[in-house]
């Protein structure tokens, strides 16, 4: 089933290149079923490949999702124009009144700053707030899933002694845990980064389930026991040349980087990546919208605020309920 957007949006003649269906806004006016509206507040510098990375991972399941992109209107981006950020994404003033199913929050290249340095870190502070009581489920990643750690809980971060750049495999420690239904025992996952948030003070809080570990990058996925947070360490939503991209623009920096581990075969940058990780991101990302989204949420959208104060909301208890 496709994912609606926006006419006009780049990223859908990409992705119908890759046979995904994609529905543009005015044909979708003409389907009579209750979609999944999703925000994505989009960080990344090159928001037009995190836009097509994002969307693909969310076409794989039988569902109509509607898709807002937001930006912030607190930092200038250098590398994407304005007049695309006008066209294709909304303000949080123009969405603060609506209710999402869920929120995706991407990593952001500003971990060397502390939190409160980075230049729209308010505003990002009043989306994480607004969320609790406007969004059931939202799922962070890298950057953005440390610094929600840090506004909801107090997590600090601390630095890495390099960047952790690679792809990794990681062990599935909840098997029974609706996220990672279909996964085999390990995965493998990109990381791209140079801090983490500090593992002693997220075992503190007894929210928290570790879904996933690694023995070379710690704690790789986290969740609140009621699937209304989403915390992912890494990048499953890379395509197969983002590390390779990345790698090439620190070279050009003068940054000296390491060459991404397990990533071009034979340790030769010049030579294709493989791709290992695809179907697991396929895959957890159809779990998140299938079992903490649709299935949580009510059919009626009007109804939605009504849901998202159930805090005591736990999954698995409610499975086996069912049973």
């Amino acid at each position: 089933m496709p994912v609606k957007v926006i006419k006009g949006l780049p990223a859908i003649e990409d992705l119908r290149a890759d046979n995904i269906f994609v529905m543009d806004s005015e044909r979708a006016k003409n389907q009579n079923i209750r979609p999944l509206n999703l925000l994505v507040v989009n960080l990344m510098p090159r928001k037009l490949v995190t836009e097509r990375q994002i969307l693909r991972l969310l076409s794989n399941t039988p569902l109509q999702i509607n898709v807002d992109f937001l930006y912030m209107t607190s930092h200038d981006f250098k590398n994407t124009k304005q007049a695309h950020l006008e066209a294709f994404y909304k303000s949080f003033s123009e969405i603060k009144s609506q209710y999402y199913d869920g929120l995706i929050v991407t990593g952001a290249p500003v971990e060397q700053l502390n939190f409160e340095e980075v230049d729209y870190w308010s505003e990002l502070l009043k989306i994480i707030d607004w969320s609790k009581s406007h969004v059931y489920s939202s799922l962070h990643i890298c950057w953005g899933a440390q610094a929600a750690l840090y506004a909801r809980y107090g997590v600090t971060k601390e630095n890495l002694p390099q960047k952790l750049c690679g792809i990794y495999k990681s062990s599935v420690e909840q098997p029974r845990n609706p996220l990672f239904r279909g996964f085999d025992e390990s995965f493998y996952y990109p990381q791209s980064r140079y801090t983490q948030s500090n593992p002693s003070e997220i075992k503190k809080i007894p929210d928290l389930e570790v879904l996933s570990t690694s023995k070379e990058t710690g704690f790789s996925i986290l969740a609140k026991k009621n699937l209304r947070e989403i915390y992912l360490f890494g990048h499953l939503e890379y395509d197969r040349e983002t590390l390779a991209w990345e790698y090439e623009r620190d070279k050009d920096e003068g940054l000296k980087p390491n060459l991404p581990q397990n990533y071009f075969p034979e340790n030769n940058d010049r030579n294709k990546p493989k791709i290992t990780w695809a179907s697991a991101a396929s895959l957890f990302f159809s779990n998140w919208l299938n079992y903490a989204v649709y299935q949580g949420t009510p059919y009626l959208g009007e109804r939605l605020s009504q849901h998202l104060n159930e805090e005591n909301y736990d999954f698995n208890q409610k499975e086996q309920k069912k049973k």
